[in-house]
């Protein structure tokens, strides 16, 4: 309602007033808890392939990278106004953190307000309003699509959304057709930044009913706004209103499934069970409002029950959802909010409820960051229409409203905290979750890239008892025992890996490179040769099997091997040393030189090649140059003794040809 002075005027300067304090409020909220992301660093889980690790992303906004952005299915996806949007961070901040995360906090603000607006505009209640934004601005639940920068899809997909029911509310009360366009303009860039929106289009149906009445019940009958009565017919109308819609996330829904199929994430009912995954969805529908009214236990990955879930779960939930769904309709006529609001909540969460599964989590909260915007409706609306009759129900509902959202600020403050870096984040996860095997492995690998190899192995052991067909944590596992010296282990957790998964080329190349530092040369190759039989590209397994070879005395199948890498990867500094050095070895001194040469154009610190370069012109008698040479290796690397030996004998080389 609009502010009357006495005059009997309306003070829209007021109204307006007010719905800018509000929204000034909402963000402020927002910044006590979320504030100290801008602090956070990057994750391991999904961060390093969206952003740290990307090339394409890492390039910023260049024309191959936008016409990557289009056409790529990377990861098992096509989001192309996401990709962009990471690019533009890179653009601005590089890979500096902060910037990454203050633009999801920002988006993340944006939707807030919007979502305020929007409420308000449609039903002409400011606090009711201002409570449902608060509850999605300030509740934990929401923390993971705010603070993974991996999630900028959820946030980014949100924010055209709310544009999308902005415009929608605009074209309602103004039917141009600019509005019209606008809705489908908006809602197209939202499928584009993720397909999370496909159900948007029911979700216009539902606020077609309420708040906005373009239909209702009248005499158990549907009556249009107008005199004329039209039944169903009126409802079929503004179906036929968002064909358009509909087709754009039929089309949406066909291409996401078709990419992550074809990237591997869509898996097969031989993982998962129709049973389990059915099981699963209606217990995760009940977790989620568990979690949504008693916040706790958040954790960035839920392992899924499989067919472990028990049956008084499972029949629960099923209970509690028909309970809930018979009484929204029952109450349809008198609270219409309910039915729109239990709708919303069932209806945006059924693309990523688990019947199709994609990954292997039994839920995600990233994945409430729109559904729970109903079931916020129906506690805002709801409270009000339960103390309808309270004495002192105003003063009640603000000191009840403030209690909640104070609670929620704090429960939000701490969860954030979790997300301060990989290590705190992972160790919560197996915290708060059991069997939870891909949080230890995750937890292991921060401990193995740190050096803590003790702590590495004990989580890959720990996942193994969970899962003990887990070759991935057996080749993590191999790894970490190699590092810390427990060589024959480490063998031991190869060969395991490889009797559970054969064809895994990354396992038999490490495994080939433990047995060659051991001395098995033969077993090495066999196993390199395995890899080169899976992937004949394999530039690192060719520049393995030469080394091997060459240590063996077999130089013309080493150099095959070593100009096989170079075919495949001209650029590859690594390859052009070690073929440089053979052909040193070899006394062809012209060729090495070349090699050497290449190798520093690729990699200027390659600290081995200034050494071996001034070695050769040392030997040809260019005592000046070779100086040159060892300095530069020196000024890379202080320690490098090999470089001070060679460079203090050319000195007293040329200082003896001097007297």
């Amino acid at each position: 309602m609009k502010n009357i002075d006495k005059s009997g005027i309306v003070n829209a300067k007021t109204d307006s007033r007010l719905l800018f304090i509000v929204s000034i409020c909402l963000i402020a909220a927002i910044l006590f808890p979320y504030g100290q992301i801008v602090n956070h660093d990057f994750v391991s889980y999904d961060d390093p392939k969206y952003v740290m690790e990307n090339p394409h992303v890492k390039a910023g906004l260049t024309r191959e990278s936008i016409i990557w952005a289009f056409t790529t299915q990377h990861d098992g996806n096509w989001f192309p106004l996401t990709w962009l949007s990471h690019m533009l961070d890179c653009e601005l901040y590089g890979l500096n953190p902060m910037g990454h995360h203050w633009t999801n906090l920002l988006i993340h603000m944006a939707n807030t307000v919007l979502l305020f607006l929007i409420f308000q505009m449609m039903t002409g209640s400011t606090w009711r309003s201002g409570f449902v934004a608060a509850l999605f601005a300030l509740h934990p639940l929401h923390v993971e699509s705010v603070a993974w920068v991996a999630e900028r899809k959820d946030v980014l997909s949100t924010f055209f959304g709310m544009l999308t029911l902005l415009a929608y509310n605009r074209y309602v009360r103004q039917t141009h057709l600019i509005n019209y366009l606008l809705i489908i303009l908006f809602f197209g860039l939202g499928l584009m930044a993720k397909p999370m929106l496909v159900t948007w289009p029911f979700v216009l149906l539902l606020l077609d009913f309420w708040p906005l009445k373009r239909f209702h019940f009248k005499e158990d009958k549907l009556q249009s706004n107008g005199n004329s009565r039209f039944g169903w017919q009126q409802l079929f109308i503004l179906f036929l209103e968002k064909i358009p819609l509909f087709i754009l996330s039929a089309v949406s829904s066909v291409v996401t499934f078709t990419v992550q199929r074809s990237g591997g994430g869509v898996k097969s009912m031989e993982f998962l069970s129709l049973k389990a995954r059915v099981s699963n969805t209606f217990a995760s529908y009940v977790k989620y409002i568990v979690k949504t009214v008693w916040p706790h236990s958040f954790a960035v990955f839920y392992p899924h029950p499989g067919d472990t879930l028990p049956l008084w779960q499972i029949y629960g939930s099923i209970l509690l959802i028909a309970i809930v769904t018979v009484f929204a309709m029952y109450a349809l006529k008198q609270y219409p909010y309910m039915a729109v609001g239990w709708f919303w909540y069932l209806g945006t969460l059924l693309p990523v409820i688990g019947l199709v599964q994609v990954g292997g989590q039994a839920m995600a909260d990233r994945y409430t960051y729109i559904p729970l915007t109903g079931i916020f409706i129906i506690i805002a609306w709801g409270a009000t229409d339960l103390t309808l009759r309270w004495r002192y129900r105003n003063v009640i509902l603000a000191i009840s409203a403030i209690a909640i959202l104070s609670i929620l600020t704090v429960c939000t403050f701490f969860q954030l905290g979790y997300w301060k870096n990989s290590i705190t984040l992972f160790k919560h996860a197996v915290k708060v979750t059991d069997h939870n095997d891909v949080m230890h492995v995750n937890l292991g690998t921060e401990y193995f890239e740190k050096g803590m190899h003790n702590e590495a192995i004990f989580h890959y052991r720990e996942a193994l008892k969970i899962s003990p067909h887990g070759a991935g944590a057996l080749y993590n596992l191999g790894n970490a025992m190699f590092r810390a010296g427990n060589t024959d282990q480490a063998i031991d957790s190869y060969k395991e890996a490889l009797r559970i998964k054969p064809d895994d080329a990354k396992v038999h190349n490490n495994l080939a490179n433990v047995l060659f530092t051991i001395g098995k040369n033969k077993e090495s190759i066999s196993h390199y040769i395995k890899v080169l039989g899976i992937n004949p590209e394999d530039t690192g397994a060719h520049n393995n099997l030469a080394n091997v070879l060459f240590a063996m005395g077999e130089i013309d199948k080493a150099i095959f091997h070593y100009n096989e890498a170079l075919r495949i990867n001209p650029e590859y500094a690594e390859v052009h040393y070690n073929l440089g050095y053979l052909l040193f070895v070899q006394h062809k001194h012209k060729e090495a030189y070349g090699h050497f040469l290449e190798t520093i154009k690729i990699d200027p610190d390659y600290v081995q090649a200034y050494n071996a370069m001034g070695a050769i012109l040392a030997r040809q008698g260019n005592y000046k140059k070779a100086c040159v040479f060892f300095l530069k290796a020196i000024q890379i690397d202080p320690n490098y003794t090999e470089a001070r030996k060679n460079l203090e004998i050319v000195k007293k080389t040329l200082s003896s040809h001097k007297q």
